[in-house]
C-alpha cells in the first residue's frame, strides 16, 4: 500500500519561511517525478514545483527565486523550502509522486494536503 504523508504546513507572517516535507511509504519499486501542487481560495490547483529522480527541477514563475524543491531518494522524501512568503502563497499544498509499486505499473499518488497560511 503506497501512501504519501505531508508535514510542515502552518501559519507564518509575510516574509517568513516554511519547509514542507512529503514521505512516500509502502511497497515501492521506483519513484519517478515528485512535485508540489497548491490550491488557493477560489483558485484552481496549480503546479508549484517538480523534481525528477536525477534532480532536474521545474518551478512556477510565481515562486522562482523564493521556493526550492529537493529530494532524498534514500528516504523516498521530497521537500519544498519556501522563503519570502507572500499572502498570495496561502493555499493547501499537495504532494504528488509518480510511483511504480512492486509488480505494478507506475501511477500518480497524492498526499492529503497541508495548509499554508501567510498572514500578519
Amino acid at each position: 500500500q503506497v501512501q504519501l504523508v505531508e508535514s510542515g504546513g502552518g501559519l507564518v507572517q509575510p516574509g517568513g519561511s516554511l519547509r514542507l516535507s512529503c514521505a512516500a511509504s509502502g511497497s515501492i519499486l521506483r519513484i519517478n517525478v515528485m512535485g508540489w501542487y497548491r490550491q488557493g481560495p477560489g483558485k484552481e490547483r496549480e503546479l508549484v514545483a517538480a523534481i525528477t529522480s536525477n534532480g532536474r527541477t521545474n518551478y512556477a514563475d510565481s515562486v522562482k527565486g523564493r521556493f526550492t524543491i529537493s529530494r532524498d531518494n534514500a528516504k523516498n522524501t521530497v521537500y519544498l523550502q519556501m522563503n519570502s512568503l507572500k499572502p498570495e502563497d496561502t493555499a493547501v499544498y499537495y504532494c504528488n509522486a509518480n510511483i511504480a509499486p512492486i509488480s505494478f505499473v507506475a501511477l500518480d499518488y497524492w498526499g492529503q494536503g497541508t495548509q499554508v497560511t501567510v498572514s500578519s
